[in-house]
């Protein structure tokens, strides 16, 4: 191996990215980013529904070696992030490094060589000594299971392919679905529908969202007084890391997110039948907590139907319920998330001796050590691999971690020459930690997106973001091995 490892990241989302900005920052050359669509951005250039934004502020949710200090709002919207992003890229010539409209089908390790071979949908295959998966957890949506999807009449899309063709002016919608997408499109789309009915399994925990608008003052205040903005990353890191903690180490913080969980739904939803319907039944923190100052008022609205019994079936006039009642619409709208726990899906991985990346995760599900290394398959790293999800905090601030990690992994690479992959006695270690903070915590009390089959836990990590980035902090190349070299 060179003393400076070729690199393929698939996927240009904000872990991509962040890994290629990691790497030039430290004067790393030898990368390229594959990317299967025509432009960068992930779910920021996917997810173009009404309301779409972020549910962290913006001042954590950013690089913190490319602050911004003239974001439009603290909850920036997807327009601005997506533009963020696209404007970092240039101002560090990334676009250059980026192979667009290329899907990667297959990798497989060549153990005589020591490479990856990687293999695209129109049948290229290229060469690196290191391979980079940052293709994140939220890139596929998921369709629910019920009977006659592919009966209905009228127009059906889920969120985060929005058809924008679709003029839903006077229409009856049906939303199927009540997470982070539908309680940011749902306000938005209320006021012109003829009628909306949503179709909730599960109520939400919905807290107030503490948004506002930057004014040209804070503007000022943020790129000629630096310490101000970088007050208030702080202030809302602080936050989130002691929402974390209820999560995980210290529950008893939870009993006062919850006191405001129930004090914003009682203010907004003064109709007590409408506000049992919208009450969670399950433990706080199970599923993901969402933040609106809209979501509860637009369900109260009178062209609003709130419907808790259980879909049966989709007919071609609309959606029948288990009481027998068929709420007839015009268009369907699926809010019904993604293909979490479905690791690098697509794609299939081959490690050494052949051996295939998901059947090593099945049945149980993906993990990885440290969420970055997998056992048997040498310099192949993940970024937003298994159990790096954060259930309160900023995922950037999570990649940015495993961005520092991997590069020292790959100068490590260039020195040592030995393909490397992690030791399955330390990748066995981390899991037994990890399983155990993660059996008392509130994902186990419910079904969720974080959860597989199994009832695995493979998305979250259990605890504050700062507890990841000092495990984090220094790669020991004592924790992984080289494969034996393969009979001549």
């Amino acid at each position: 191996m060179s003393e400076s490892p070729s690199i393929l990241i698939i996927g240009a989302g904000f872990a991509g990215l962040g890994l290629a900005l990691e790497l030039r920052r430290a004067g790393i050359e030898s990368f390229t980013i594959l990317e299967k669509a025509d432009d960068l951005g992930g779910v920021w250039r996917e997810n173009t529904y009404p309301g779409a934004a972020c549910d962290v502020p913006s001042p954590l949710y950013s690089w913190s070696f490319a602050p911004k200090s003239d974001w439009p709002r603290r909850f920036s919207q997807q327009r601005d992030i997506h533009s963020y992003m696209r404007g970092v890229a240039e101002r560090y010539r990334l676009p250059e490094k980026i192979r667009f409209g290329t899907e990667v089908t297959d990798a497989e390790f060549d153990e005589r060589r020591g490479v990856w071979q990687v293999r695209t949908g129109d049948g290229t295959v290229l060469t690196a000594d290191v391979l980079v998966s940052a293709v994140g957890q939220l890139s596929r949506p998921a369709l629910p299971n019920i009977p006659g999807l592919d009966t209905f009449a009228g127009e059906s899309f889920h969120s985060a392919e929005w058809n924008h063709d679709v003029d839903l002016t006077g229409k009856r919608v049906a939303c199927i679905g009540t997470g982070a997408s539908a309680i940011q499109y749902i306000p938005e789309i209320q006021p012109v529908v003829g009628h909306l009915t949503l179709f909730q399994r599960s109520a939400a925990w919905v807290l107030p969202k503490w948004d506002t608008v930057y004014s040209p003052l804070h503007h000022a205040l943020f790129k000629y007084f630096p310490p101000s903005r970088l007050a208030e990353r702080f202030l809302i890191w602080s936050t989130f890391e002691f929402l974390a903690l209820a999560l995980t180490d210290v529950p008893v913080i939870k009993y006062p997110v919850i006191a405001l969980a129930d004090r914003h739904r009682a203010k907004q939803v003064p109709d007590e039948t409408l506000r049992r319907k919208l009450t969670p039944d399950y433990a706080a923190g199970c599923k993901r907590g969402l933040f609106s100052n809209d979501y509860f008022p637009a369900l109260a609205q009178p062209n609003v139907t709130v419907e808790t019994t259980a879909i049966t079936e989709v007919t071609p006039r609309g959606i029948r319920t288990a009481d027998g009642v068929e709420h007839e619409a015009d268009v369907i709208i699926f809010g019904t998330g993604f293909k979490g726990t479905e690791f690098l899906a697509p794609m299939n991985i081959y490690g050494s001796g052949g051996r295939k990346l998901s059947d090593e995760w099945s049945p149980e599900g993906a993990r990885a050590y440290l969420g970055i290394s997998v056992p048997g398959f040498p310099n192949l790293f993940l970024m937003y691999g298994p159990n790096t999800n954060v259930g309160a905090g900023s995922i950037i601030y999570m990649l940015e971690s495993q961005a520092r990690y991997i590069r020292q992994a790959v100068r490590h690479l260039g020195s040592d020459g030995r393909p490397l992959s992690a030791r399955p006695e330390v990748e066995q270690s981390w899991d037994d930690w990890l399983q155990h903070r993660l059996k008392n915590t509130p994902w186990n009390f419910c079904s969720s997106w974080y959860r597989n089959a199994s009832g695995r836990i493979t998305n979250n990590w259990p605890g504050a973001t700062v507890l990841f980035r000092w495990k984090t902090r220094r790669f020991a190349p004592s924790d992984y091995e080289s494969p034996a070299s393969p009979p001549a």
